[in-house]
């Protein structure tokens, strides 16, 4: 996300142009998957990837025919064959990845949209074309429309692109920072609310989408997160906690976390239903208290770290196995 991100904003500029790599399809086994891009700007710097690094040096040598012609060029990568050390650029994946690379000037109408819907929150839906066949080729503004005719055919690449998760963390201490600097570095937009005004400030939160502070009764209200964003209470201190807990549980959150140990994360729940909130079985699923997997985190970077990989494995929808343990495919 951060890459597509830095690649619409490079394009945004009136003086933005390059060649747009963009991997449509995957069969077998591929480091990344359909939907990741590459831009090689026109100074030769490259924003974003394709690969695990084997394929990017390539590419970019065929990005320089494509900018000088200024015509799309499909390329493949076919590494199933076991002599491909030889012929190839030595994957080692044993699968085959088709790739798009077009050249793209300044502002194109893509662009302009998905800026906007990732700056809103919204949804934005796309149409590679690598097949001559079905269009000229490129990217495009899509939808049901100009995907519906190639359903089951192949050439044109629907992708649908989320906007970028949303985190609210309740509680600005030293040990939120850490945190919001990773998930901004996943391209995640961050909401720093505290009950005390010195504490969520730009210096301590730079690049921060929203900093709030009022009454702790009152930062949910004031935050308004969204249906299936993210949100973790660490204010480390039970009155804030409380009230917090209380307005978070009824939200239809992808996740709720609750710093602290279980005991205490049991004692607010007993005093909210104490106090006439009924906690129901969905609430106490979402709720993830101690929050953060157990990797043995000691010190703020490593408890963040424990906490943005429970909740991207909450968006996924993975239970955050060891990937040795799991029998199916890594990628859907």
């Amino acid at each position: 996300m951060k890459a597509l991100q830095a690649i619409a904003a490079h394009l945004g500029h009136a003086e933005g142009s390059g060649v747009l790599a963009t991997l449509t399809s995957v069969e077998g086994s591929s480091y990344r998957r359909a939907g990741a891009r590459m831009l090689i700007t026109e100074t030769g710097h490259k924003i974003g990837s394709v690969s695990g690094g084997c394929l990017e040096e390539d590419l970019i040598e065929r990005a320089k025919s494509v900018a000088s012609s200024g015509r799309a060029e499909v390329v493949t990568y076919d590494t199933t064959a076991e002599n491909d050390l030889v012929w190839g650029v030595g994957l080692g994946c044993h699968g085959i990845v088709r790739l798009l690379l077009e050249p793209v000037g300044s502002r194109p109408p893509w662009v302009q949209v998905l800026s906007d819907n990732l700056a809103s929150g919204l949804p934005t839906e796309l149409a590679v074309c690598w097949d001559a066949r079905k269009g000229p080729l490129g990217t495009r503004l899509g939808g049901p429309a100009p995907c519906a005719y190639t359903k089951g055919e192949g050439g044109v690449f629907c992708d649908r692109i989320a906007p970028p998760a949303c985190l609210t963390i309740f509680g600005a201490g030293d040990d939120a920072q850490p945190l919001a600097r990773l998930a901004q570095e996943l391209g995640w937009r961050v909401t720093v609310a505290d009950p005390r005004p010195a504490m969520p400030t730009e210096g301590r939160f730079p690049g921060a989408q929203a900093l709030v502070s009022g009454p702790a009764d009152t930062l949910v209200a004031r935050t308004s997160p969204r249906v299936g964003s993210l949100a973790v209470v660490m204010t480390h201190h039970y009155r804030h906690d409380v009230p917090l807990i209380h307005d978070l549980l009824p939200l239809d959150l992808a996740y709720l976390g609750l710093l602290g140990p279980k005991k205490r994360s049991e004692k607010i729940l007993s005093d909210l239903e104490a106090a006439g909130l009924a906690v129901t079985p969905p609430m106490r699923s979402r709720l993830h208290a101690p929050v953060g997997l157990d990797i043995g985190a000691e010190g703020p970077e490593e408890v963040a770290l424990s906490i943005i990989a429970e909740m991207n494995a909450a968006l996924a929808g993975r239970d955050a196995r060891p990937l040795r343990d799991r029998v199916l495919p890594i990628h859907a």
